[in-house]
């Protein structure tokens, strides 16, 4: 059954257990589903309003966009335990011989490159989430401005998440270069995220204080 078909108390459940998946990818991709959730909501309580009449188009637009990275991001969720046991099960392969050496080698390192794929998406629908909330940033109903600073804090912490997943799971790839890849366009979405996020905190913490 899939995580996104149980309730929450028992996807909490499942991530209290001692088994490995659902984990800390799962997680991450939750993050992200719940600050886009709350991007939605922040534009649904600006939107249809008369003092908001100018940014009508856009709240429509981010709603719809939210729409498509959250059904993308609540996949996720179960892609992320997937991709993990299937690198659980590629470890678990037969190793006696050369022949089966190396056919365990080969799908370890398949197993491994889909496992940083997953993260890979989560943290790049999460950062396209946190650009829809800075262009929503100024333009929303104030008394849902701490709804918006907590979604800009949920996206962060998705791409966070994602980005430790992404480190654990690229040392044991041997493709030097899908490595390197990974690594720069990440890091490159971290620091812009970063960006963001702060500026999205710090309009927030002025707007309510």
């Amino acid at each position: 059954m899939k995580l996104t078909d149980i309730t929450l108390a028992d996807v909490m459940s499942k991530l209290a257990s001692s088994e490995p998946t659902p984990g800390g990818g799962s997680a991450a991709a939750l993050s992200g589903a719940l600050g886009v959730s709350l991007l939605q909501m922040v534009c649904n309580l600006t939107k249809g309003r008369k003092k908001f009449a100018d940014h009508e188009e856009l709240m429509e637009q981010t709603i719809e966009k939210c729409g498509e990275i959250g059904a993308k991001l609540l996949e996720a969720i179960d892609n992320d335990a997937r991709a993990y046991d299937e690198v659980s099960a590629a470890y678990k392969m037969a190793k006696d011989s050369d022949e089966e050496k190396a056919t365990r080698s080969t799908v370890i390192q398949k197993a491994l490159k889909t496992a940083t794929l997953s993260p890979f998406d989560i943290l790049n629908l999460s950062h396209d989430a946190l650009t829809l909330a800075q262009a929503v940033c100024g333009k929303t109903n104030p008394n849902a401005a701490s709804d918006l600073g907590v979604c800009a804090k949920s996206l962060k912490t998705a791409m966070d998440g994602a980005w430790m997943n992404i480190l654990i799971n690229v040392g044991s790839i041997k493709d030097e270069a899908f490595v390197a890849d990974i690594k720069e366009k990440s890091t490159a979405a971290l620091r812009n995220a970063y960006e963001i996020s702060n500026a999205i905190t710090s309009h927030v913490i002025t707007e309510i204080s």
